[in-house]
C-alpha cells in the first residue's frame, strides 16, 4: 500500500487541535473529530489498490462482487484476470461456475442475465468480461449500472479494461466505483524496468546480473509482457537459482551484448572511438534492425541526462536518477560521460543529433546519404 499524504486533511487536522482550547465543547469535539475521519475514509476508498491486496482479500474470503482493471499496462490486468479464472473455481466446476465472456459477442444485458445466475458447485460464480473498452457507447453501460446498484451477493463480475482507463468523469465511472474495487495498472517508465526485472526474476527463484537487466531493458523497452515471455523462457532452461547473464541472454534470447545501442551509449561515455567506430559499422550492416532514429533518440536522452546530472550539486540524491528519467543502475556510466563531457560539449551534442534527425527524414539531405553514413558521421562529431 502506497500511504499519500493529503494536505488539506492534515490542514483540517492540525486547525482541530489549534483550537481545540476554545472548542472544547464535547459535541464540538466529536463532530470535527467525524468529519476528519469520514473525509479521510472517503479519500483511502480511491488509494491505487495492489495485485497482492486483490489476492490477499479474495483469499482470506472477502471478494468484491465487482473488480475494474484498467490502465495501459496489459501485462498486470493479464496476470489478475488469470487469477480469476484459474485460482477461484475449481477445476471440477469450471464448466458449470465460471464464464468467460468477450464484449464483441455479448450485450450488457446478456452480462448482467450471466451474473445473476446462482453458482452451482461454487461459493461464487465468476463472470469476466474481457476486451471491455469495446463498449465504447456509454448505453451500453446502463445496464451495469443497475446492476451495480444491488449486486448479487454469490457472483464475482471481472471487467478487463486494456490499454487505457476508464473515464473517470462519467457518472457510470464514479457509480462503479463506490461499488466495485478498482485496480489501475499504468505502464511504467523505461527508467524502472532494470529493476522491475531484478524483481521478477528474484520472485521467481533466480538472480540476474545489473548489466544482463539494464540489457534486457534496452532490449525490450518498457513491454513487460515480452520481458517476462523471454524471462519464462530462460526460467524454463535454467535450473533454480542460476545467475541470469549477459552470455546467457545472448545464447538464449538472441540480444547482442557487444553490438546494442545500450553498448553504443556506454562507448560514447568513455570516448572510445575504436569500440563506437566497431558498433555503427555493425549497425550499418544492418540497418533494418538497427534504424537511425532511435538511436538518435536515446542519445538525445543520454545527453540531456549527463547535463542533468553535471548539473546536480548532490550526486547522492536518491531522487537523482528519477529526475534524470534512468535506472539508478545506470548511474556510474552517467558518471564517467560527466568527466568526459562538458555542458557545452553536450549543448553541440544535442545540435549533431538535431542536424541527424533532420537529415535522417530528407530535410538537409540529397538523398545520396544512407543511414550508415549518417550514424557514422554523428557519432564521429560527438565523440571527436
Amino acid at each position: 500500500m502506497i500511504f499519500w499524504v493529503f494536505v488539506d486533511d492534515i490542514k483540517r487536522f492540525i486547525t482541530f487541535i489549534l483550537f481545540k482550547r476554545s472548542h472544547d465543547s464535547p459535541v464540538c469535539q466529536t463532530a470535527q473529530k467525524a468529519y476528519l475521519c469520514t473525509t479521510l475514509a472517503k479519500r483511502l476508498h480511491h488509494m491505487a489498490i495492489t495485485e497482492k491486496q486483490i489476492i490477499s482479500d479474495i483469499e482470506s474470503g472477502h471478494p468484491t462482487p465487482v473488480y475494474l482493471l484498467m490502465g495501459e499496462e496489459d501485462y498486470y490486468i493479464d496476470r489478475l484476470s488469470d487469477y480469476f479464472e484459474t485460482r477461484i473455481i475449481s477445476t471440477d466446476a469450471t464448466d458449470f461456475d465460471l464464464n468467460v465472456l468477450y464484449s464483441l459477442d455479448y450485450t450488457m444485458e446478456q452480462v448482467v442475465a450471466t451474473c445473476r445466475q446462482c453458482p452451482v458447485l461454487s461459493p461464487h460464480r465468476v463472470v469476466i468480461l474481457k476486451e471491455a473498452q469495446n463498449k465504447t457507447r456509454t448505453k451500453e453501460w446502463e445496464a451495469l449500472s443497475a446492476y451495480l446498484v444491488n449486486p448479487s451477493p454469490t457472483t464475482i463480475l471481472v471487467i478487463c479494461y486494456r490499454h487505457k482507463t476508464m473515464d473517470k468523469r462519467t457518472k457510470f465511472y464514479k457509480d462503479l466505483a463506490r461499488t466495485a474495487t478498482v485496480y489501475e495498472a499504468p505502464r511504467i517508465r523505461e527508467s524502472q524496468v532494470p529493476e522491475w526485472v531484478l524483481q521478477h526474476v528474484t520472485d521467481h527463484g533466480y538472480r540476474i546480473t545489473q548489466p544482463a537487466a539494464l540489457l534486457m531493458a534496452e532490449h525490450l523497452g518498457n513491454n513487460l509482457q515480452n520481458i517476462a515471455g523471454e524471462l519464462a523462457k530462460l526460467y524454463i532452461t535454467l535450473p533454480s537459482g542460476s545467475i541470469i547473464t549477459e552470455d546467457i541472454l545472448q545464447q538464449n534470447v538472441g540480444i547482442n551484448k557487444e553490438y546494442n545501442v545500450f553498448e553504443l551509449q556506454n562507448a560514447i561515455a568513455r570516448r572510445d572511438h575504436a569500440r563506437c567506430a566497431r558498433i555503427v559499422a555493425s549497425f550499418a550492416q544492418n540497418p533494418k534492425s538497427n534504424p537511425i532514429q532511435p538511436i538518435i533518440a536515446l542519445l538525445y536522452k543520454f545527453c540531456i541526462a549527463t547535463m542533468i546530472y553535471i548539473q546536480a550539486p548532490e550526486k547522492a540524491d536518491p531522487t537523482l536518477p528519477e529526475r534524470m528519467g534512468v535506472s539508478r543502475f545506470a548511474l556510474r556510466d552517467y558518471a564517467v560521460a560527466a568527466q568526459n563531457y562538458t555542458l557545452g560539449r553536450l549543448a553541440t551534442c544535442v545540435h549533431y543529433l538535431h542536424q541527424a534527425d533532420l537529415r535522417s527524414k530528407g530535410v538537409q539531405n540529397n538523398g545520396a546519404t544512407t543511414d550508415g553514413q549518417l550514424l557514422k558521421e554523428l557519432i564521429f562529431k560527438i565523440t571527436h
